[in-house]
């Protein structure tokens, strides 16, 4: 009952309160059970808003992060998607739970097999998760939805040119807090949309581009 009382609180005040009041997010972030998606030792912030850490420089998504994510997609049954940097897999459990086709990838490999139980326990058994760095691996193409989970320093067109046409990608840019959301749309062969949602401060994807240092 506590762990039920403590999910309704983080959904009515941090995801709502986060502008997120799409019924479907809402309700998959009700039915994707985030208490197992936390490393054992930070149980008790399962709920909390806060960056869980996962490894010594990357931290789990907050909630209301992950519903802003969620909701800026609207992933619809037999949808496409991509999440690169799934961590231990609840934003690809939360896609899974919106009725998308899920494909992960995780460089760590010990978060790549975490998140492959954890969605496993979760019930989306599903989800495949790739081990591997996204920058040196063929991540596929078409995607309707792709969610990026780490920032990219310097916006990378790679996962734009990944979408299918009408295709959304969700991306945190900059290398500088504060970082811009945005909400990428593929539009034609070689067009795009884009669109900043809210400026958050998320870690930066492993090997992602950087910008130069200046050196005198």
């Amino acid at each position: 009952m506590q762990t039920e009382f403590a999910r309704v609180q983080m959904i009515g005040q941090q995801v709502r309160a986060w502008q997120v009041l799409d019924d479907r997010v809402l309700d998959a972030m009700r039915r994707t059970p985030r208490e197992f998606f936390v490393p054992e030792k930070y149980a008790g912030l399962a709920f909390a808003d806060a960056d869980i850490p996962l490894t010594s420089t990357q931290h789990m998504l907050p909630p209301k992060v992950v519903g802003r994510l969620l909701q800026s997609l609207g992933a619809a049954p037999g949808m496409r998607a991509l999440v690169v940097g799934c961590g231990t897999g609840f934003v690809a459990g939360c896609l899974a739970a919106m009725g998308a086709s899920v494909r992960g990838i995780e460089i760590d490999p010990d978060l790549a097999q975490a998140a492959r139980r954890n969605l496993k326990r979760a019930g989306f058994a599903q989800v495949d998760v790739v081990t591997g760095d996204t920058f040196n691996l063929d991540m596929g193409s078409d995607y309707a939805l792709i969610a990026v989970c780490g920032a990219l320093p310097l916006y990378d067109e790679r996962f734009a040119r990944a979408l299918a046409l009408g295709g959304k990608l969700f991306v945190v840019v900059g290398s500088r807090e504060p970082q811009e959301a945005m909400l990428v749309t593929r539009t034609g062969t070689e067009s795009w949309d884009s669109q900043g949602l809210f400026e958050t401060s998320v870690d930066p994807l492993e090997n992602a581009r950087r910008p130069e240092k200046f050196t005198f």
